[in-house]
């Protein structure tokens, strides 16, 4: 598809640009952060980048560590330009050091999402609020190894939510019947597809937009409302299970686009369309849909959403 990309982007962008842009900027490199929806939202950004603005963009295949990703934005000589899926507050350390801190990195308007615990809705009837999880039996309707504690699936172990979850489950005092599994996200959703079609039982954290909500019936775990000092947590810290609270509803995620403030002199048209994009978690939930369930592959998903889609896009590089 790369060899008709001027051709099927030109005309479009010529009916609101004087003519393209020039392919004299500095190349972009972009994250590869792992989960889905960072995926497909990198590949837009550079079948953009590569199209409409006739420039350089590199997804660098590795470059999946937010701390790594944040230095190089701070360091501003290209070994990183954007961090395509910045979930807020999960990663506060960053946005304090380099966004609010050194103002080295810049983002977008954010889209929301939400971060729960779930369950299988055949395991709805029994298991859907917090009181229900400090129930033994129910505790032990989830344990898989025979020690007495149930397991919960609290994420991949470079997720600042992996920690957040074990926070909370302490602050709910669910510590001494639970114990979380700490598992990549891909070995987690094949545990998820065996467990969902033999209904077994399997409590999970997850979050929106994903494509499991449509793939498969899930019912959330009902957590206390949102009070005052409920969320008291410094997931940064040494002992960040002992100094942290959390016994409350997870308040919407903020979801960035974060880019090197570099770029604004480096490659001044794709800094400016960096700042302007404005994701619509529907849509992002579809390009999920597409690369994640449906197996299409990204960047071929990406160039026909751009191609069909050049108002919005156009909307983003004015």
């Amino acid at each position: 598809m790369n060899m008709s990309k001027s051709a099927m982007y030109g005309g479009a962008v010529m009916l609101c640009l004087a003519g393209p842009v020039a392919a004299d900027t500095a190349k972009v490199t972009i994250s590869d952060l792992t989960w889905t929806g960072a995926r497909a939202i990198g590949h837009v950004i550079e079948a953009i980048i590569e199209g409409p603005l006739g420039s350089e963009a590199e997804i660098v295949s590795g470059l999946s560590d937010g701390s790594v990703v944040a230095a190089g934005m701070d360091k501003g000589d290209g070994s990183a330009d954007v961090y395509t899926d910045l979930w807020m507050p999960n990663r506060q350390g960053i946005w304090d050091q380099y966004v609010d801190g050194a103002q080295s990195v810049g983002v977008n308007k954010p889209y929301l999402g939400t971060q729960m615990m779930y369950v299988p809705t055949f395991m709805a009837g029994r298991v859907n609020t917090v009181e229900h999880l400090r129930d033994p039996e129910v505790a032990a309707m989830f344990d898989k190894d025979g020690n007495g504690k149930g397991e919960y699936w609290a994420g991949d172990a470079g997720w600042k939510s992996t920690r957040m979850w074990q926070v909370k489950f302490k602050s709910y005092g669910l510590d001494e019947l639970w114990e979380p599994e700490i598992l990549p996200d891909a070995t987690f959703k094949a545990q998820l597809k065996t467990a969902i079609a033999r209904e077994q039982p399997i409590l999970f954290y997850y979050w929106t937009p994903e494509w499991v909500h449509a793939a498969y019936d899930i019912t959330p775990i009902e957590e206390p409302a949102r009070t005052e000092g409920c969320e008291n947590h410094d997931l940064d810290n040494e002992d960040w299970l002992e100094v942290s609270h959390f016994d409350c509803v997870s308040s919407d995620a903020m979801i960035y686009v974060a880019y090197s403030k570099s770029l604004e002199q480096r490659n001044p048209p794709v800094a400016k369309f960096l700042s302007q994009i404005q994701l619509d978690p529907a849509v992002v939930n579809q390009w999920i849909l597409e690369i994640g369930r449906d197996k299409l592959d990204p960047r071929d998903v990406a160039e026909a959403w751009v191609e069909n889609n050049m108002d919005t896009v156009n909307s983003w590089i004015q």
